[in-house]
């Protein structure tokens, strides 16, 4: 694919590969990366981080399949054996794995069942252990300004939430369909506490986390960063619940930090 920063990630849907019933995007060479997007998160908020990564390794972004699954099986459990499916499909012998939110807590629940198989996990804003969601239901759907207030709590700075963020936002939750499976995966997320499995992760990890982040607290790095045995944790001030959006140049510095200390395969 083209190493053109201004056309990368210009529009992500024309850019996916799909194959065997997955969908995926995938830049560089080297030893894989998957990126894994969070519940409203979209490929392209990776897009410094790909650019950052794919110098040094083959960076891999599958579509979680989070308006597709039935919707008896839409939770967190699913969408990480979706990922195994993908892993395998494309036949990679080891992966690492750096999720923000949700796509942490699909990451970290794939590393407990196939810890052979991950080399590495970066957790930004992961949910796994406590997490302030929208809360159950949606009120006033149709108010674009209540959900831009709600969408609003993801960043430290409100000048993120864009109109085409919020149209997204809006058009999600007004999809009768859409609607149903995003709670249902909130639920899930609530419900699939890691904290006692958190202990036997022998990986390494790496925490990136918003100082300003209200969906998952600073208590929770501090949480994980207690309970995994061998994790780093990195704290980005005036940044909410997406750091690799809100202070890209900062995420990668500590990326790159954490990458130069530890041997990737």
């Amino acid at each position: 694919m083209s190493e053109d920063k201004g056309t990368f990630f210009s529009n992500p849907e024309e850019q996916l590969i799909h194959e065997g019933g997955f969908s995926y995007i995938e830049e560089g060479e080297g030893p894989v990366f998957i990126l894994l997007h969070g519940l409203f998160g979209a490929l392209s908020n990776f897009k410094e981080v790909v650019d950052f990564l794919k110098k040094d390794y083959k960076v891999v972004l599958p579509r979680l399949p989070i308006y597709e699954l039935p919707i008896l099986s839409t939770n967190v459990k699913a969408l990480s054996n979706h990922l195994k499916a993908f892993i395998e499909h494309k036949g990679y012998d080891k992966v690492n794995l750096l999720g923000n939110s949700l796509g942490g807590h699909v990451g970290l629940v794939y590393a407990h069942e196939n810890p052979a198989k991950v080399s590495s996990m970066v957790l930004s804003g992961s949910s796994g252990l406590y997490e302030n969601a929208f809360g159950g239901s949606f009120p006033r759907r149709e108010d674009k300004n209540y959900l831009r207030e709600k969408i609003a709590l993801t960043f430290y700075d409100p000048a993120m939430v864009t109109d085409a963020l919020v149209d997204e936002c809006h058009e999600a939750v007004n999809n009768r369909n859409k609607l149903i499976r995003i709670l249902s995966i909130a639920k899930s997320a609530i419900r699939h506490n890691m904290a006692k499995e958190l202990p036997n992760y022998t990986m390494p990890v790496c925490l990136i986390w918003g100082k300003n982040d209200t969906i998952t607290p600073p208590e929770v790095a501090v949480e994980f960063h207690a309970k995994l045995p061998d994790s780093v944790l990195y704290w980005i001030e005036k940044c909410g619940h997406a750091p690799m959006m809100e202070h890209p140049a900062e995420f990668n510095q500590y990326l790159g930090e954490w990458l130069a200390k530890v041997k990737l395969s």
